[in-house]
């Protein structure tokens, strides 16, 4: 390569971006205020040469060929602005690794549902798989794409996650598969407006060929219009029944055209969206020929995925339920048509300017008390008296376990879906989920102590 790379933001994406820069033979330098010098990662990358510093000013950009983003870092910061003004390339992680990838791409994006749809996916998928043909899962799901993607055989399949903020940094993404679980409005504090996160989104098919597939949902007006900007072939899928043409929902059952596939309650993981999120996997399975039968299987055995609508447990009559990756309104709205037992709901977090009484037909429906947290617990608050619903404050999610338990009953829901990102507390859901999840066992083990 002979470049000289400048990536700002560390993480994991950047560590990843670093690795595999120097293997191609870039000189690297990162630049990430938060550094800490004595990450194992930034040891060992110091010691292969890789440069590193606090500093973000226009000055790093002297003999840069390139620059590369943390997804989530907005382009508005002055050195990406004035890398701009100086025509730098600007890519993510991702972008980097997309020359690896063999023609075997399936490439999963959307508002909500698209990390349970991937991992849904992979897993029938997996059912064809051999010692010469693997499924590699990467992305926004939490693996880095340039950590897997080197490794790939032309036999093997990349099953990705990507994000409006990774697609937004991709110049010309080209998976054989695209999939548009659906689009609400989410980021918008990042893209600045719906039509910008739209185009973002809308840059998983935009170099799709007609021999390429775009599996999209087709239950809105909106969504069956986007379809029509691709060159690929267009798989609807269909909770409302909208098109029989891929995957849908009739009379209890999932179908693909006009074969039935399996019974709608067989499914593995709770509630209307995880629907949703069926059907793409069912149109991407008959799409790369896994066998009806093994599809069925496959969807009747999975069981949901970290941080999403996640089943932690019964504690003393309790379901307990940690959604932390809800990080919009639409996300919790679907968590909680899940259920029809009563919910006490932990919500609160970032406040991104979004009108909370959104909720107000959803909590009226399902929750019978509110416990709230974050820059957006006074929201939520208002949106809980004015049902009548009982609202708590607390800390934060963790804390908010507690009274949660006191607040509910044998055969209650009690759910941590917080409507909003984690960042105003947390540094991602992840950590969100996690000490919920510790909480939840700690309260859950004093109280049989009691």
């Amino acid at each position: 390569m002979n470049k000289n790379v400048l990536i700002i933001g560390f993480a994991r994406s950047g560590a990843a971006a670093a690795t595999l820069l120097l293997k191609e033979g870039a000189h690297v330098t990162v630049s990430d205020p938060k550094l800490d010098d004595s990450d194992a990662k930034v040891v060992a990358l110091k010691q292969q040469g890789v440069e590193f510093t606090t500093e973000q000013s226009d000055e790093l950009l002297v003999g840069i060929d390139l620059v590369v983003k943390n997804p989530g870092i907005p382009y508005t910061i002055p050195v990406l602005v004035a890398a701009k003004e100086q025509q730098i390339p600007i890519v993510v992680e991702v972008a980097l690794a997309q020359k690896y990838i063999s023609d075997n791409w399936v490439a999963v994006t959307g508002s909500n549902g698209k990390t349970t749809t991937t991992e849904m996916i992979a897993a029938v998928l997996r059912k064809k798989s051999n010692e010469n043909s693997h499924v590699l899962v990467a992305g926004n799901i939490g693996v880095p794409v340039s950590e897997v993607a080197p490794k790939m055989t032309q036999d093997d399949v990349m099953v990705t996650e990507l994000s409006s903020f990774q697609l937004m940094g991709m110049s010309q993404p080209k998976p054989h598969i695209a999939v548009l679980t659906n689009i609400f409005s989410s980021h918008l504090d990042f893209h600045g407006s719906r039509e910008n996160y739209i185009a973002a989104k809308m840059n998983i098919t935009k170099h799709q060929m007609p021999s390429d597939y775009f599996v999209v949902n087709y239950d809105t007006e909106e969504w069956r219009q986007l379809a029509k900007q691709t060159e690929a072939q267009v798989v609807p899928f269909s909770r409302e029944g909208n098109s029989q043409e891929g995957a849908y929902l009739k009379e209890g059952n999932l179908y693909y055209q006009q074969e039935r596939i399996m019974s709608a309650a067989q499914l593995g993981v709770p509630g209307e969206h995880n629907i949703d999120n069926a059907l793409a996997a069912i149109a991407v399975g008959k799409l790369m020929s896994v066998p009806t039968a093994d599809i069925a299987q496959t969807l009747s055995a999975f069981s949901g995925v970290e941080h999403r609508l996640q089943y932690i447990g019964n504690f003393d009559g309790r379901k307990v339920y940690n959604d932390s990756k809800a990080t919009d309104i639409e996300a919790t709205e679907m968590a909680l048509s899940g259920f029809n037992e009563p919910v006490v709901l932990l919500a609160g977090g970032l406040d991104r300017g979004d009108d909370q009484m959104r909720l107000l037909p959803a909590l009226k429906k399902h929750v019978k008390s509110l416990i709230v947290f974050g820059e957006t617990a006074d929201k939520l608050a208002q949106v809980g008296k004015q049902l009548n619903i009982p609202v708590t404050y607390a800390e934060d999610a963790p804390h908010a376990v507690k009274p949660a338990f006191l607040q509910s009953e044998p055969d209650d829901v009690i759910l941590l879906s917080p409507a909003a990102a984690s960042w105003d507390q947390f540094p991602n859901f992840e950590t969100r989920g996690n000490l919920f999840v510790d909480a939840v066992k700690k309260v859950a083990h004093s109280q049989e102590k009691d």
